[in-house]
């Protein structure tokens, strides 16, 4: 117990001194690919925090993060996927929401609150939520780089994929890919389903 209580105390003291001589961390070869970005779209070191986004360098795309603080961008939020024409309206479980919880209402106010500074967000194609599957080396977490994104729930994140014909109940259905970060597996799930869902930009910060 002692020992623990030690290499703990040590470790967070290693962080203090990196921080002050603003060196950075070592970090894992998978996470080289990505760089912090805070809310106003500044870059941050790999150790900094917190942060609101992450920019891909490999796929050249910025990622929302999400967060556990009871905003829109919480992790626990689930939407029903809805573009405005296609889908059905609110019908995920955004608490302490008052009003609609979709897709097409979650893109409009992180789209409306500048996310990172920038506008211009969207659902991910299939390809890029793909991109994101890694095979994570700590046992029973989420198959994604959980350094940079921390709030990845198990269950399903949409993609823009949609009109996908599927079979449920013995009826062909139309519904939309959506990504399992727990188990990397895809599948097709029905509008009216309550699914997690994180954002992507094209529009990237300026790096300084």
């Amino acid at each position: 117990m002692k020992y623990r209580i030690f290499i703990s105390l040590l470790l967070l003291g290693l962080t203090l001194v990196f921080a002050h001589l603003n060196i950075d961390l070592p970090i894992s070869e998978k996470d080289q690919r990505f760089i912090k970005i805070n809310h106003k779209g500044e870059q941050l070191k790999a150790w900094q925090g917190p942060w609101s986004c992450a920019l891909d360098l490999e796929q050249k795309l910025l990622w929302e993060i999400k967060t556990d603080n009871e905003t829109i961008h919480d992790g626990y939020w689930t939407y029903s996927w809805f573009d405005g024409i296609s889908g059905v309206s609110n019908n995920g479980d955004c608490y302490f929401k008052k009003d609609r919880c979709d897709t097409l209402d979650f893109i409009e106010e992180t789209n409306k609150q500048q996310l990172c500074g920038l506008s211009g967000w969207r659902l991910p194609t299939l390809h890029e939520l793909q991109s994101l599957i890694v095979e994570n080396d700590r046992p029973g977490e989420n198959k994604i780089s959980t350094d940079y994104f921390p709030q990845i729930k198990n269950g399903d994140y949409w993609t823009n994929q949609n009109n996908i014909s599927f079979k449920r109940l013995n009826k062909h259905q139309l519904g939309v890919s959506a990504v399992n970060f727990h188990d990397a597996n895809t599948i097709t799930l029905p509008y009216h389903n309550a699914a997690f869902a994180i954002l992507v930009n094209d529009n990237l910060p300026k790096m300084h």
